[in-house]
């Protein structure tokens, strides 16, 4: 009976007969509870690893319970988890090369042998996560990104726990560009007063990884409600984050480790305070110098 099932997956229930995967759990995201929320959102931005993984391993990854990802299974209208990995796979197999985390010319040449130690893993992974995120990265988006931060009369980046980190380091590097920012990285009473300051001239920018902080919703929910203009940074196409803003910028955090890799945020963030420079990299030169001489 189980041989029979992995050989023919149970297919997502008859009205939406041959939808892909990914495309099916995007169009039922906001049935799921927050939990299979989770195993949502990593499933359709890493299709490969859902494809290939355990259920232990994906729950690992999604920061949950392998007994949720059988249960999301199950409210897909599958058996189990292994008749949706099959549907994953069924999936991943049907893009076009360049359509997943790793197109075919990044594996033909590896950075490193097949024994890999465990740093080298790390490193080819970062590698990969760089590259997913440049392809994935809309030019039209980033562009939008670019000439909000360059156009804003005030700027307010959230981020909290880990993403505290990256907001400061992008104020700095936007006050190398005399562009002043404000951090909002926890519910303190000084923090609260800036979110209460947000208006129409307010450039909101959310930093997240996995599931949301309520902070950062929070902030981005009465962002939108001022009309104030919203960027998202985040790991998951699918957050609360994301939804809410006006401009995507989506980076993979692929990791072998038991914490998401943060190298392709970095990159990115760096990437944005370059191409505000850009627009005038000759005032921007007398700045900077001026900065340094202090």
């Amino acid at each position: 009976m189980k041989r029979a099932t992995a050989t023919t997956p149970t297919a997502p229930p008859p009205p939406h007969g041959h939808q892909a995967l990914s495309d099916y759990i995007t169009a039922r995201f906001d049935e799921f509870s927050r939990s299979q929320k989770d195993v949502a959102q990593y499933i359709v931005d890493h299709l490969d690893e859902a494809a290939f993984q355990t259920a232990e391993e994906l729950a690992r990854r999604a920061s949950t319970s392998s007994s949720t990802v059988v249960r999301f299974s199950q409210a897909l209208g599958f058996e189990g988890f292994p008749e949706l990995q099959q549907a994953a796979r069924d999936e991943y197999r049907r893009r076009p090369a360049g359509a997943g985390a790793v197109a075919p010319e990044t594996s033909v040449a590896p950075l490193f042998s097949l024994d890999q130690t465990e740093y080298e893993t790390a490193l080819a992974t970062d590698h990969v996560n760089v590259e997913e995120t440049a392809r994935k990265l809309s030019r039209s988006e980033f562009e939008a990104a670019i000439e909000a931060i360059a156009s804003a009369q005030k700027v307010l980046i959230a981020g909290t726990d880990q993403m505290a980190f990256f907001a400061s380091y992008l104020r700095h590097l936007l006050s190398l560009l005399d562009i002043r920012a404000e951090v909002v990285a926890s519910p303190s009473q000084e923090a609260l007063g800036r979110l209460s300051r947000i208006d129409e001239t307010t450039l909101v920018i959310g930093l997240s990884a996995g599931r949301p902080h309520p902070l950062i919703a929070r902030t981005m929910k009465l962002a939108r409600h001022r009309r104030a203009p919203t960027i998202a940074i985040t790991d998951a196409t699918l957050s609360e984050v994301a939804r809410l803003a006006r401009v995507r910028l989506y980076y993979s955090s692929n990791s072998p480790a038991y914490v998401r890799s943060h190298t392709a945020l970095l990159s990115l963030i760096q990437a944005l305070a370059y191409g505000v420079y850009s627009r005038d990299a000759q005032q921007y030169d007398m700045r900077i110098k001026a900065y340094r001489l202090k």
